[in-house]
């Protein structure tokens, strides 16, 4: 489980999360392939939550320098503003094209199918 050391989340941010939950969440990011990319709902849902907002709490707060981070987006294919500049062009460096901020989720959502895509 890619976990961040503890220490850096504020004391009480956590008190009441269900850390096997969020360490699923986490295992969901880490599965997504280089050149595709998943909602934070659907990263909820694969982990068994009802709650985007919760695998994005899990990201910002739990997710180590490992942990794919930009390959999970808002469910409009947009990514947070505070990191588009750098989500985006770590997308672009797999493949993965925006157009005016914005990535074709039709196109670049992972489906977690057998065949791998």
């Amino acid at each position: 489980m890619p976990f961040r050391d503890m220490g850096s989340v504020g004391r009480g941010h956590t008190g009441s999360m269900d850390m096997e939950l969020a360490g699923r969440m986490l295992d969901v990011v880490a599965a997504i392939p280089p050149g595709r990319v998943a909602t934070y709902g659907d990263v909820a849902s694969r982990a068994g939550s009802r709650s985007p907002r919760l695998a994005g709490f899990v990201l910002a707060n739990l997710a180590d320098q490992d942990t794919p981070w930009h390959r999970v987006l808002r469910s409009d294919g947009t990514p947070a503003p505070h990191l588009a500049a750098e989500q985006l062009a770590r997308l672009r460096a797999e493949g993965v094209l925006a157009t005016d901020g914005r990535v074709n989720l039709r196109r670049y959502r992972w489906h977690d199918r057998p065949d791998g895509d």
